[in-house]
C-alpha cells in the first residue's frame, strides 16, 4: 500500500516509477480522489458541527419556553443528520474506491533497479561452481525418478490431476532430509527461528503481503472462507500484523518448512512435465521484520543465507537482479538464485529474495516503536531458502550416473542414514 501523503508531495517521482513498471501516470488521478474525500470529509464536519450547536442551543430554547425557536433548532438538527448520513455514505465510498485504486498498484522500485521489459533485461550478478561436464546426455529428473520407481505421476493424476507427484522410498527421505538440513542451516547457523505457521489464512492476511486483490485466480480458496497459503511469506509476515514492536526487538528472522499451494493460473503450458512448477510443493521460507534503515543490508544477508544451501550441497548456481519489468508485485528490489539443471542446459530459478520496504507494513499497519511518540512501519523482506522440490529437482540431475542411480550429496548423508547412494 502506498502513503498517500507521500503521492501528494511527490507526485512525479511516484509517475516516474511506476512508469519503469509499465504503468501510466496515476498521480493525478490518485490525488483527485483523495481531494473527493477530503471534500466530502470537510462537509460531514461542517453538518457535524451545526448539528452539535444546535443541539445544545435546543435545551436553552426550551428552558426559555422558546417552542417556534426549539423547533427551528429540531429541524436544522434533524437536516444536518440527513447531510452527516448522505455524505457520509458519500465518503465511505470515496475512501474506497482510494483504497482499491491504491490496493491494485505496484510497489516502488528502487531507483537503481535494472529497467526492461521481462526476464530478458534480468542482469546476472554473479555465479558459484562450474556446471559439471557429462560423457553421456543427462536425463531429466523426472526420467531418473520414474526409473528408480520413485517417482510417480501417473498415479498422482488419478486422484489429484496433472501438476502433483508422490514420492516415495529413498526420494521421499531425500525430500525430508534437504528441509531438515535447510531448517538446520538456517536455524543454527543464521539465526532464523524455526516457526510452524497456519497454511490457512483469512483473505486480510494475504491482502497484507499483496496476494489480493490482485492475484486472487491463483489461490486456492475454502468454502468458509480461508485460503491456503501460497507460501509461508503469508503467515511468517503477518506474524508482526497490526502490533507496535519494541525497535530493541528487531530485526526478527523467521523460516517455516510448509507445503505450498498455487492454481498456476498463469502458467499454462510451462513446465507441464516433472516436478519445475506444481499445485502443491515444499519451500522453506526465510522472513525478515527490520528497521528501514536496515533493509537493504538485510536483504543482502538473506541472499547469502538462500546461497549458502547451494554452497553447501555443491549445486553450480547464479545470481540475478530483476528488472523492472518482471519485478514482483510487492518487491521494491529481487534478487533471484538460479541453480544449473543439465537436462535443460540452463539455470532455473530455486529461490527469489525480495526486499518489500514498508510496502506490506503499511497493509498489515505493522510498526515498530521508533521514539516516545514517533512510531514507524518496519521493513519486510521474503525469500525461498530454498524451495525443496526444485533442490531435489537440481540434486537428481547433477548427481546422476550414467546407470540411474543419484549419489547422495556428502551433506545430506548424515540426514539419509549413512545412506550414500540411491537406487
Amino acid at each position: 500500500m502506498h502513503d498517500i501523503k507521500s503521492i501528494r508531495e511527490n507526485p512525479e517521482q511516484y509517475d516516474k516509477l511506476w512508469a519503469k513498471r509499465g504503468l501510466e501516470p496515476l498521480s493525478e488521478k490518485i490525488i483527485n480522489q483523495d481531494k473527493l474525500i477530503r471534500k466530502a470529509m470537510s462537509v460531514v464536519q461542517e453538518a457535524e458541527a451545526a448539528r452539535n450547536k444546535a443541539s445544545k442551543q435546543i435545551g436553552a430554547a426550551m428552558a426559555k419556553g422558546d417552542k417556534e425557536e426549539a423547533e427551528r433548532l429540531k429541524a436544522e438538527v434533524s437536516g444536518a443528520k440527513n447531510v452527516i448520513a448522505a455524505m457520509g455514505a458519500q465518503l465511505d465510498g470515496e475512501k474506497a474506491a482510494l483504497n482499491d485504486l491504491l490496493a491494485g498498484l505496484p510497489n516502488l522500485p528502487f531507483a537503481d533497479v535494472p529497467e526492461g521489459e521481462d526476464e530478458d533485461a534480468n542482469v546476472e550478478l554473479h555465479s558459484w561452481g562450474t556446471p559439471r561436464e557429462f560423457n553421456y546426455a543427462p536425463k531429466a529428473h523426472d526420467d531418473l525418478g520414474e526409473a528408480l520407481g520413485m517417482m510417480d505421476f501417473e498415479t498422482a493424476a488419478k486422484m489429484s490431476g496433472a501438476r502433483f507427484v508422490i514420492l516415495s522410498g529413498l526420494l521421499s527421505r531425500l525430500d525430508r532430509a534437504l528441509a531438515a538440513f535447510m531448517l538446520d542451516l538456517q536455524t543454527g547457523e543464521h539465526g532464523y527461528t524455526e516457526t510452524t505457521p497456519p497454511l490457512l489464512v483469512w483473505d486480510k492476511a494475504l491482502y497484507g503481503t499483496g496476494q489480493l486483490p490482485k492475484f486472487a485466480e491463483d489461490l486456492y480458496r475454502t468454502e468458509v472462507g480461508h485460503y491456503l497459503i501460497p507460501t509461508a511469506e503469508v503467515s511468517l509476515t503477518n506474524i508482526v500484523r497490526e502490533s507496535i514492536i519494541d525497535a530493541d526487538y528487531l530485526p526478527r528472522r523467521y523460516t517455516a518448512h510448509t507445503p505450498c499451494f498455487r492454481s498456476e493460473a498463469g502458467a499454462a503450458g510451462k513446465d507441464t512435465k516433472g516436478m519445475i512448477r506444481q499445485h502443491q510443493f515444499n519451500k522453506v521460507e526465510l522472513v525478515s521484520i527490520v528497521k528501514p534503515e536496515e533493509s537493504e543490508a538485510e536483504h543482502k544477508r538473506m541472499l547469502g543465507c538462500a546461497e549458502e544451501v547451494l554452497k553447501r550441497l555443491e549445486l553450480p548456481y547464479r545470481v540475478v537482479e530483476l528488472c523492472t519489468g518482471d519485478l514482483g508485485f510487492g518487491a521494491r528490489r529481487t534478487f533471484d538464485i538460479e541453480v544449473w539443471l543439465p537436462s535443460q542446459n540452463k539455470y532455473r530459478e530455486i529461490s527469489s529474495c525480495s526486499n518489500c520496504g514498508d510496502f506490506q507494513a503499511r497493509r498489515m499497519n505493522a510498526r515498530y516503536k521508533h521514539a516516545e511518540k514517533d512510531n514507524r512501519f518496519v521493513h519486510t523482506l521474503n525469500g525461498s531458502g530454498l524451495a525443496v522440490g526444485r533442490t531435489l529437482v537440481a540434486v537428481l540431475e547433477n548427481y546422476q550416473n550414467e546407470d540411474g542411480s543419484i549419489t547422495v550429496p556428502k551433506v545430506l548423508v548424515p540426514y539419509m542414514g549413512g545412506i550414500e547412494e540411491i537406487r
